[in-house]
């Protein structure tokens, strides 16, 4: 975190890598976020799942499933559900995420749901480099939420790469994306009338206090998010709202300006073309490719 902070705080502009938003707090606040009337990508990729899970998982075969950035698991008990309708008698589920209380009550309370699945929590930072212990075989790997998104193109074919480093030759790949749209659509998605999105943004500045023993105000910085048609990006800020200085050990006292603004997150919006790239670049090819009827969500099923 530290290097992190040095590298991001002390440039121009200043920025802060979005995965510093999810320590307990932070995932609930998005979990929270996910159900919020404006913000359509769950609501959208829930439906798709539903219409087609079992073509899915009939293609794929899982006798695990292995999911990055799992949070509460959600959506993915729908294709929990279709796999173990097929009954494989080894049926696993690793679900991987960088909050590990999070992770852990996630996986109780899956425990409790599903008595015949054997469940692997792994607490990781799947952004980096991470191994994951032998597992049945054929494995699904899942990134739901158009959480890619987060990643520019050239960081997003390094992240997939390194799936498909852990894929086996029988595996599959099943990715969700966040489509192009109407830019009114997509902003709304992100300033919710409740306030919900600016609480989770500012929320990152107290896990970088908590962490590292830095004094911000997270009070004193305003939330921003807009749309960059140019890019196909929302770009997420944090505003400092007056002068202010900020101490953090490791990284030194911060001078922000009123008006300065922290970049905190970018979340590209995909079509076919882009995401046919991002998985021919990772070595994999895409399979099926399943939108909704508005057109608001994608899901890629890829192999090896």
């Amino acid at each position: 975190m530290v290097r992190d902070l040095r590298e991001g705080l002390l440039a121009q502009p200043r920025r802060i890598p979005s995965k510093y938003f999810y320590d307990e707090r932070g995932s609930q606040l998005f979990d929270e976020i996910t159900r919020l009337p404006e913000y359509y990508p769950t609501r959208a990729e829930r439906a798709l799942l539903l219409r087609c899970a079992r073509t899915i998982v009939g293609v794929a075969a899982p006798h695990t499933l292995v999911e990055l950035g799992a949070g509460s698991a959600d959506k993915t008990r729908i294709l929990l559900d279709e796999m173990l309708r097929i009954a494989p008698a080894d049926a696993t589920y690793v679900p991987v995420d960088v909050s590990a209380d999070f992770l852990a009550a996630s996986a109780a309370q899956l425990r409790a749901e599903y008595p015949a699945l054997t469940i692997r929590p792994v607490a990781a930072d799947f952004s980096t480099h991470f191994s994951l212990s032998a597992h049945p075989s054929p494995a699904l790997h899942v990134f739901l939420g158009s959480t890619i998104g987060n990643f520019t193109p050239d960081d997003a074919i390094r992240l997939v790469s390194s799936v498909r480093e852990r894929m086996a030759s029988t595996d599959f790949f099943l990715l969700g994306v966040d489509l192009r749209k109407d830019a009114a659509l997509i902003e709304r998605a992100y300033n919710d009338t409740r306030g919900v999105t600016a609480r989770f943004n500012r929320n990152m500045l107290t896990v970088i206090n908590d962490c590292l023993g830095a004094d911000f105000d997270p009070s004193r910085f305003g939330h921003n998010a807009v749309y960059n048609t140019e890019h196909h990006r929302i770009e997420m800020r944090l505003i400092s709202c007056g002068d202010q200085q900020v101490d953090i050990p490791g990284v030194g006292r911060l001078t922000f300006k009123a008006g300065e603004a922290i970049l905190t997150e970018f979340s590209y919006k995909y079509d076919y073309d882009l995401a046919a790239e991002l998985l021919s670049g990772s070595g994999l090819v895409l399979r099926e490719w399943f939108t909704d009827d508005a057109g608001l969500f994608a899901l890629a099923l890829a192999s090896r």
